[in-house]
């Protein structure tokens, strides 16, 4: 039989299943970047305040870290996108890797793929059909991407050039994403073995964008996300650069079709190892067995927050530089405080880092229905365990996991701003206190995922699709001069704008009940459904 039968077929499926939650990530990351092009045009009237906001981020470390370099000062294109440079790769690297690993890992999991290869379906049919999905889904948000720029004002070749340069990204790391899918015989373990690689990818592309003179400079190039950055769209527009990750793909998809014919299906190369007969003590209760579950997500997750509040803290002390025109100082005050243009930023990046916990808090959450899809779940409600304490354990970890996330982060941002501006001791209440008024919002999202798992469990990934709509109005719905009424559908524009905003307790109060409400149903509904 031909290894790649029945790759059409599959093709079909994954599209099938993926209708909804392709289509929304393709929308966010295109308005995403349209969005930032559009304000940036409007912000950057005149070729001084561009230069000098392009020197600004150049001569931060912690800047140049986050984002990468901006390698022609005088490209607006460039100044307007240099933050979806490098972190816009990272995640569409990100997205691309777990794409492949969803239905080809996931579905040998979960024992779907063993059934699907009884039938008539090659070796190869679910990795080829993986990669298909995945490559032409970061092929089409490369290509809108760059149609969009040129719409919002941004020159053509340099539009095309940031859309190779996010595709690039992605292909490399499908590859990866195909690779990590093969050694594991657990999805998350081979999602976490992804992220794993994708962290030292950033981080190496850090270490050479930061590098104060060439002799470092040359580690950005082992990094696939340096490659990417590399095209250098509106700087150059080098689009044989794509190459590079074109190869690297190459390299790793048959590296991952020559490790499939060493295994069997639905097992990894690396053996789990495993446990003890019988339970330690810590394990004998559900709320002991989520944490098992979730901690190693945790940690990854708590470490991130932690880097990324001291990074923002640090850039605080340049924003004053970064900002330079009136109008550019008006807009990032809109978006995030009214008491000063630091406060502003670091509002505004608090609310930033809300959005990101959220997605945890989602991914918790949604720990519920894989446990009850894999059959694990209902062997553990025959026993003694109430489906209430099972639920709750759950939840638990999403809720009081999204709040270690913030508070984390807002520590790190109120020691790292507080020495950056000479006064820790005011910075790190008022950081925290920024913080712990994004929790009500994250808590609204992941209750969300509480009742679709109650009520519509077949519907619970629309967890994200709401979470895409919420990011999109939260983020760019005063950039748009949206309504306010539409504004006001996400739960995240009703959140106070800390440090420097006005603090009302209304909005406080009414999401943290809204997030009660609905996780009180969510519990109610799953007590009447049947598992499964």
């Amino acid at each position: 039989m031909n290894d790649f039968v029945g790759t059409g077929t599959l093709v079909r499926l994954a599209l099938r299943r993926d209708r909804i939650l392709i289509p929304v990530w393709i929308v966010v990351f295109v308005i995403s970047a349209a969005g930032s092009a559009k304000a940036s045009i409007d912000l950057y009237s005149d070729p001084k305040s561009l230069a000098e906001a392009a020197r600004t981020s150049n001569a931060s470390p912690a800047l140049v870290s986050l984002y990468g370099r901006i390698f022609d000062e005088s490209s607006l294109g460039e100044v307007s996108l240099f933050k979806f440079t490098a972190f816009g790769a990272l995640l569409v690297g990100l997205l691309a890797a777990m794409l492949v690993v969803r239905h080809t890992r996931t579905e040998e999991e979960s024992g779907r793929l063993e059934l699907l290869s009884a039938g008539v379906v090659g070796r190869y049919a679910a990795l080829t059909a993986a990669l298909i999905v995945s490559s032409g889904t970061v092929v089409l948000l490369g290509l809108l991407t760059a149609l969009s720029l040129i719409g919002s004002g941004l020159p053509a070749t340099g539009s095309f050039a940031f859309g190779a340069m996010w595709a690039a990204a992605g292909l490399s790391f499908a590859g990866v994403g195909a690779v990590t899918a093969q050694v594991t015989e657990g999805a998350r373990a081979a999602n976490g073995l992804t992220a794993a690689v994708l962290g030292v990818a950033y981080v190496l592309r850090a270490i050479g964008d930061s590098a104060s003179n060439g002799s470092m400079q040359w580690v950005s190039w082992l990094s696939p996300i340096g490659w990417s950055q590399q095209v250098r769209a509106y700087a150059g527009d080098r689009f044989v650069v794509v190459l590079v990750p074109l190869a690297f793909m190459a390299l790793t998809v048959a590296g991952a079709m020559a490790l499939i014919r060493r295994r069997d299906v639905g097992a990894g190369l690396v053996r789990p190892r495993p446990g003890p007969p019988t339970a330690a003590p810590s394990l004998r209760s559900p709320l002991a067995l989520a944490w098992r579950l979730h901690r190693g997500a945790f940690y990854g997750w708590l470490f991130a927050f932690l880097l990324l509040g001291l990074l923002v803290g640090n850039i605080a002390s340049n924003v004053d530089g970064f900002v330079t025109s009136d109008s550019a100082k008006e807009m990032v005050e809109k978006l995030g405080g009214v008491n000063g243009i630091t406060d502003a930023f670091l509002a505004t990046e608090m609310g930033v880092m809300g959005l990101l916990a959220s997605a945890f808090g989602i991914q918790a959450a949604l720990r519920l229905r894989s446990e009850e899809t894999a059959l694990r779940a209902e062997p553990l409600l025959a026993t003694d365990v109430t489906r209430s304490r099972w639920l709750a354990s759950h939840v638990l970890m999403a809720l009081l996991g999204t709040g270690a996330l913030i508070l984390v982060a807002g520590l790190g941002s109120g020691i790292s701003s507080g020495a950056s501006l000479g006064n820790t001791g005011r910075q790190v209440p008022r950081m925290l206190a920024a913080a712990a008024v994004q929790l009500p919002a994250i808590w609204l999202v992941t209750a969300l995922v509480v009742i679709l798992f109650g009520a519509a469990p077949k519907l619970v990934t629309g967890g994200w699709v709401l979470y895409g709509v919420f990011l999109l109005i939260g983020q760019f719905g005063s950039v748009f001069n949206l309504p306010q009424s539409v504004i006001n559908l996400s739960p995240y524009g009703h959140t106070p704008r800390l440090p420097g905003g006005d603090f009302s307790v209304t909005p406080v109060i009414w999401l943290t009940a809204i997030a009660a409400a609905l996780t009180l149903a969510g519990f109610a509904t799953f007590r009447r459904r049947d598992i499964g």
